[in-house]
């Protein structure tokens, strides 16, 4: 177990750097948006490949930035129904649904696109929007994100495990999910306010 522990210590850097990296997309996209928006109103001219652009940038944000999503535990759950069961119950229904759901459907996905993309590379496919850009380099970003999950979903399995097992605490204790995460946002919020009219009240009198 020690030697499964160790790799998927290896396998989360990764996807970190990956996904920590990859998020500055979204920052180029914006960017690319605004300069589109902006020529496009000052010159009256724009292009296929700015649009485009954008999409490819937001598709390599999306499937990139998943198994980061995932190993931090901030991807959708039924939490209404989770928040409510026993903590090793929630483990048992994660391993059940890593080896069982997740697993499975990465190695489809990955199957399947894998020639998705390498007939679109071979004959260099273009996009059909006049001025649009290579369509090969999106449809590579499909097997690569779900190669990268495949091993992130492993690694979440080797640490599930492990919790059941007591050899590894948990780093992201779900007692409440993100239904009593956002409970909690709120009480904050609802307390930063009363303490604001206290500190208004105050002040007036």
């Amino acid at each position: 177990m020690t030697f499964l522990l160790a790799l998927s210590r290896a396998i989360d850097a990764i996807n970190v750097r990956i996904g920590r990296s990859v998020a500055w997309l979204i920052l180029v996209a914006v960017l690319v948006s605004a300069i589109n928006a902006i020529i496009r109103k000052l010159f009256d001219s724009s292009s296929n490949s700015w649009l485009e652009l954008q999409w490819v940038l937001f598709a390599a944000v999306f499937l990139l930035c998943s198994p980061w999503t995932l190993m931090d535990n901030e991807h959708i759950r039924i939490d209404i129904l989770s928040s409510r069961l026993r903590k090793r119950t929630r483990d048992g229904i994660d391993v059940f649904g890593h080896i069982f759901f997740l697993l499975p459907f990465t190695i489809v996905m990955l199957i399947t696109s894998w020639p998705f993309f390498l007939n679109s590379y071979r004959i260099n496919e273009q996009s059909l929007n006049a001025g649009g850009l290579p369509q090969w380099p999106a449809k590579m970003l499909v097997p690569l994100g779900f190669l990268v999950l495949f091993f992130q979903a492993i690694s979440e399995l080797i640490k599930r495990v492990a919790i059941m097992r007591g050899q590894l605490d948990d780093p992201n204790d779900r007692a409440g999910g993100h239904l009593a995460s956002a409970e909690a946002e709120a009480a904050r919020l609802l307390a930063d306010v009363e303490a604001t009219r206290l500190l208004a009240d105050t002040q007036k009198s």
